[in-house]
């Protein structure tokens, strides 16, 4: 959800890659809530850091727990930030109702909009 914000709010000045510690897929649930809101991720990949790590950045950002404890070397100068979110997929488990499920996934989602509207204050 990172990558699509970034893409669609600020694709004129930042040139965004999301990569995890794990190849997952891109969650279904994700594509919809990110839908209801214009931005289509149905065509992102999951990939981990190994699959871009030949890429230069100025900046990483880890957004969850597992990814800021261990967050590979990157080759530069990267500064890297962690700001962490919520695991919709956790914060959903145990939950039945598919509506309450979907609620997970946008308070997510809504959350990391504020985060990449305002990303120019990490720089």
């Amino acid at each position: 959800m990172a990558e699509g914000w970034c893409r669609h709010l600020k694709s004129e000045s930042i040139e965004a890659f999301s990569a995890g510690t794990n190849i997952l897929g891109v969650n279904q649930r994700a594509i919809s809530a990110m839908k209801e809101l214009g931005v289509d991720i149905s065509h992102h990949k999951s990939k981990t850091i190994g699959q871009i790590s030949e890429k230069f950045f100025d900046y990483v950002f880890t957004v969850c727990g597992n990814a800021n404890e261990n967050c590979p070397y990157f080759p530069g100068e990267a500064v890297i930030h962690h700001v962490g979110f919520d695991d919709p997929p956790k914060k959903a488990n145990g939950l039945s109702d598919e509506e309450e499920i979907q609620n997970e996934y946008r308070k997510v989602r809504d959350e990391i909009k504020v985060f990449i509207e305002k990303i120019e204050e990490y720089f």
